[in-house]
């Protein structure tokens, strides 16, 4: 035990004496915080927009109004040409075409339907899906509004129509920030933790330092603990910075206990820092390290489930989702901030992370090559 303490005092001086390491540790999470909750926003606006209005009808403009005053779509041009239209989506000003066919009143007064043509620029997918769903909701309920204008005339035949009302649970007004802050938390806590045990060990060779505790009669267990054990705390301690800008700058409070987020970011916390060390017994340079846990920090963030549901990827990407740390943390944060979650919900999920814990502290172990 005093030779895990004097390893301790060592890591804990070695990482206050480096001025580019605080501000990693301190800085970065703050700055990430404050800027990304801001521009990762789902909603979708100034989506421009082209009309070819073929028919110049009292209904086309109140169409067209309607649409242009939902917020979230710029005129970027007014023409009766489609191919003068298709013109601005080539050049990129404009995302999405409504062709109004000529006759568009009169069909909609004496068929009681009328077509609308939409041309949606598809470069960007997640702009075009949404795009066209705003467009088409607003489409809809202009056409509701013309249906209760003909409600009181003979010639309207009423149809039976379903009503839908809804109730948004834990997240009521749907604020995209009290599900993303949780996850863009865990991922600074990720690249903190994982990146700088990564690049501990292999700091130790590079300047050879590894070479004298080699010849100590230094257990190996005790080096990967002395290595493992401040950037736990560290990680804890950014925890709690993320919690508390959370709170400061979005008014985000867990519904759930303090107690049970932090019970599983500590055998998070041993399960991604092992995984760090791990990779740095692999290496030789720093420069070897940063790029696998980059790589890895990839996997990690485009297979979290912070951006894409999991149930909506491919059933081959659900199944690495199930080895991916990152993944438990992002639904436990969730499930605790905006649902509630005890203990006992996330039982599963701590189960599983001391089973990464093990392996990849064991397997950090193991594979660090003491010699002397």
């Amino acid at each position: 035990m005093r030779m895990l303490k004097f390893l301790l005092q060592k890591e804990f001086r070695q990482v206050f004496r480096n001025p580019a390491v605080l501000r990693i540790i301190f800085v970065m999470p703050v700055i990430q915080l404050l800027i990304l909750p801001w521009a990762a926003d789902y909603e979708v606006k100034n989506i421009r927009l082209a009309i070819v209005d073929n028919d110049h009808s009292e209904y086309s403009r109140q169409l067209i109004s309607k649409v242009t005053a939902s917020g979230y779509f710029q005129l970027d041009q007014y023409t009766a040409s489609y191919n003068q239209a298709l013109e601005e989506v080539e050049k990129d000003k404009a995302d999405i075409i409504v062709q109004i066919p000529p006759h568009f009143e009169k069909d909609l007064v004496k068929e009681s339907k009328a077509p609308l043509f939409m041309a949606v620029n598809a470069i960007n997918g997640v702009k075009a899906v949404l795009g066209a769903s705003y467009l088409q909701a607003i489409v809809q309920d202009f056409n509701n509004e013309v249906r209760e204008e003909w409600i009181h005339l003979p010639k309207f035949s009423p149809q039976t129509t379903i009503e839908i009302t809804s109730s948004n649970w834990f997240n009521p007004f749907m604020e995209y920030k009290y599900f993303m802050v949780p996850g863009i938390l865990v991922l600074l806590v990720t690249m903190v933790g994982s990146f700088l045990a990564a690049l501990n060990i292999v700091k130790e060779k590079e300047i050879g330092t590894i070479e004298q505790i080699n010849v100590t009669p230094v257990k190996k267990y005790h080096f990967i603990l002395g290595k493992l054990i401040p950037f736990w705390v560290l990680g804890l301690l950014i925890l709690t910075i993320g919690l508390l800008i959370a709170f400061v700058a979005y008014g985000i409070k867990p519904a759930g206990s303090f107690l049970t987020i932090y019970a599983f970011a500590a055998v998070y916390l041993l399960a991604v820092l092992g995984l760090g060390l791990l990779v740095s017994t692999y290496c030789n340079t720093q420069q070897q390290a940063m790029l696998i846990s980059f790589f890895m920090m990839m996997i990690f963030i485009l297979l979290g489930g912070l951006y894409t549901p999991i149930e909506s990827m491919p059933v081959w990407a659900q199944w690495i989702t199930k080895f991916n740390p990152v993944t438990y943390f992002i639904r436990v944060m969730r499930q605790v901030v905006l649902k509630g979650s005890g203990l006992t919900d996330i039982a599963p999920s701590i189960g599983i992370m001391f089973l990464f814990a093990i392996v990849f502290n064991g397997w950090a172990v193991i594979n660090y090559r003491k010699r002397g």
